[in-house]
């Protein structure tokens, strides 16, 4: 299995890009700032790790989250 790293040391070994995460601590049990985790996937698009986190296996993130412009769809009300 592969080690816990935490997130300092995720985003130096695997600079901007996506990765696939499991067992994910969490600062403050926040459920959003990741202190640290198990790297499962480094290889895969945004759009594969979307399904593997709608399917519960994983948490993605990019390791450059300022440097990564994020598109998403605003709707009218």
């Amino acid at each position: 299995m592969n080690e816990r790293m935490t997130w300092e040391q995720i985003q130096m070994k695997y600079p901007d890009q996506w990765v696939g995460l499991v067992d994910v601590r969490y600062q403050n049990d926040d459920g959003i700032s990741v202190e640290s985790a198990i790297v499962k996937y480094t290889n895969k698009k945004k759009s594969e790790l979307t399904r593997l986190v709608l399917k519960g296996e994983i948490i993605a993130r990019h390791t450059n989250p300022e440097g990564y412009i994020q598109l998403g769809m605003v709707g009218a009300l």
